[in-house]
């Protein structure tokens, strides 16, 4: 059955892992969360006794409790058999600076007769015509590889007791595994151990080691092999204790949070922490690319699939990183990423893979490169770093230039330009979030220009060059509000609609007011508006819609909705109502306290 939702994560710099409320690896990802993924399907489970294997992940008589030990990407799933009374302790973590997964369990029997239990891994590798996967039995595991990339399961304390390599869907439920051939052109293998009987009350642990790797810089079979041999020489006791120390530093390093007494307060903290603790895992720490998530949607069943990194959703994000003393991380998504994705005519595309590959577009958004202009500003009130302004002069320059000649053309009705999609990516033409980034764009263009005055004071030519710019700027700022006031400005509704065509309200027309400052939150003209969208898109929840008759999922509401209807009351100063919002936010929070799209 597919799976839409990746439960919890877990992983390092280079490794992402998903995993379900059930303690099923669903999601492998090295090395980076939005290429590659590794595995069709990964199970495991026991043979107890003569029983027929039980998958640890979906069995009638299992029951389940989950939860990460605090502050830590370590998450422990307890899963007890009711039917034999065993009782399974599944730990999962990624040491940092390996390419290695590791799934320690302890198993407690608390029937009262002696339970004999054999282990067993199946796994699919993704494989196609072109990197096509085999799969290789080695000491104590299994190798699976392809041309490019290879993946190997390993136990360190106990030894591989049978395998099958061919046709292991039709026969896996047995938990009986047979096998002439130790090497096959089967890109599916099952392994099974043999933990022994384990008497009443007894306790024993055991652990299995799922080692990653690529072949770019080392393809040698001797190579990998090397690799394992050190996987298997892992102290998983050891591992475990230092990557929970790693991630309770980071969690001290980054989070400006007290909050301690009741419940209520509680939540909000382990939302905090939980935050803190994704945001590496959604980064790539070579280039600061954000992917938006890890990957729901492979097949293209339900959307365009998300996980990219978005220019326009890396602002925000980039926004919280400087809020939780992460500004490097910042500086390295300008500096590094979009240096590497823009365009020679100065824009940035739809999306691109965290690496700064293209990823696949459908059209462009004119939002997406009017927000990295406004961020590289919004950066600099942070950090006061004139140099920081300095190393991204030049490419906000070139993303403004395409700005002007896109609003040239719209003030003009050229339409010379290609239509750009709104920041929901259903609409072509003109949207209103997409001119008030561009707004924000501009004046954060002035603002660089100032700060940057006394650097260029010697250099006349540059000057004269400024100036002219600057009068470009001041010029289209005042048609750009003048525009919105006439053409969005729907006096039947009283109240502005999202575009010319469909007229609907939507809560992405708060960009005019948070973050990009085109209107004041307290103007007649917004405070209308404001009444409109809780008429319309505010549910008996609490929680807002993204815009009317929104069907996407079902018309539910959208936690980004909701939360950036709290950022306008903020800044209208209602705290009450911002507080009301922030609720609804806290309470549909998931049980590992992360925020999902939706409520």
């Amino acid at each position: 059955m597919k799976t839409y939702l990746n439960n919890a994560f877990i992983g390092n710099k280079e490794v992402k892992v998903g995993i379900t409320e059930k303690g099923e690896i669903v999601r492998i990802c090295y090395p980076n969360i939005d290429f590659r993924q590794y595995i069709e399907f990964l199970h495991v489970g026991v043979k107890i006794n003569d029983s027929n294997l039980i998958y640890l992940h979906n069995d009638v008589n299992n029951v389940y409790m989950q939860h990460y030990i605090e502050d830590t990407n370590v998450l422990k799933t307890e899963i007890k058999n009711t039917y034999f009374n065993l009782r399974m302790i599944q730990t999962d973590f990624v040491p940092m600076g390996t390419n290695t997964i590791i799934r320690k369990y302890t198993f407690m029997n608390e029937h009262d007769i002696p339970l004999d239990i054999k282990f067993l891994v199946h796994s699919k590798m993704t494989s196609d015509s072109n990197n096509f996967a085999s799969t290789k039995v080695i000491e104590n595991g299994m190798l699976q590889y392809t041309h490019d990339y290879n993946m190997a399961f390993i136990s360190n304390n106990i030894k591989l007791d049978s395998y099958k390599i061919h046709g292991t869907e039709e026969t896996i439920w047995s938990g009986i595994l047979q096998d002439k051939d130790y090497i096959g052109m089967s890109d599916t293998g099952a392994i099974s151990y043999d933990l022994g009987t384990l008497k009443p009350n007894e306790v024993k642990e055991f652990s299995i080691c799922i080692f990653i790797s690529d072949n770019k810089e080392k393809n040698k079979i001797e190579d990998i092999e090397e690799d394992i041999e050190k996987i298997r020489k892992l102290d998983v006791e050891k591992e475990l204790q230092n990557v929970k120390k790693y991630w309770k530093k980071y969690i001290k390093s980054h989070s400006i949070l007290t909050l301690e007494g009741n419940t209520y307060k509680e939540t909000i903290k382990n939302i905090y922490n939980r935050t803190i603790l994704l945001f590496p895992l959604l980064t790539n720490s070579a280039t600061g690319g954000m992917s938006a998530a890890m990957e729901i949607d492979e097949e293209f069943s339900k959307c365009g699939r998300y996980s990219y990194c978005w220019p326009r959703d890396a602002l925000y994000m980039t926004k919280a990183l400087d809020l939780l003393n992460m500004e490097k991380d910042t500086e390295k998504f300008y500096k590094v990423f979009c240096k590497n994705t823009q365009s020679k005519n100065g824009m940035w595309e739809q999306r691109f893979f965290s690496d700064c590959t293209l990823a696949p577009c459908w059209g462009y958004q004119i939002d997406e490169t009017a927000s990295i202009v406004y961020g590289i500003y919004d950066h600099y009130t942070r950090t006061k770093e004139i140099k920081f302004l300095k190393d991204n002069l030049k490419m906000a320059e070139k993303a403004v230039k395409f700005l002007e000649q896109y609003v040239e053309d719209i003030i003009e009705n050229k339409n010379e330009m290609r239509v750009s999609y709104d920041l929901w990516e259903m609409h072509e033409g003109v949207s209103i979030y997409s001119l008030a980034s561009i707004f924000s764009a501009y004046q954060a263009m002035q603002n660089i220009y100032k700060e940057l005055t006394e650097n260029m004071q010697e250099n006349r030519l540059r000057q004269e060059t400024i100036t002219k710019q600057q009068e470009i700027i001041e010029k289209q700022l005042k048609q750009l509000k003048n525009y919105v006031l006439e053409k969005f400005y729907d006096e039947d509704k009283k109240s502005f609609v999202r575009n010319n065509e469909d007229k609907r309200l939507d809560i992405s027309i708060l960009g005019i007011i948070v973050p990009f400052k085109m209107f004041s939150p307290n103007e007649k003209k917004i405070t209308n508006t404001i009444e409109r969208i809780n008429m319309n898109l505010r549910t008996y929840t609490g929680g807002y819609l993204r815009f009317e008759n929104d069907h996407y999922t079902n018309d539910r509401p959208w936690v980004i909705s909701t939360l950036w209807m709290a950022l306008y009351y903020i800044e209208a100063k209602d705290y009450k109502k911002a507080k009301e919002c922030f609720d609804f936010v806290v309470a549909t929070s998931t049980e590992h306290r992360i925020l999902s799209r939706t409520s």
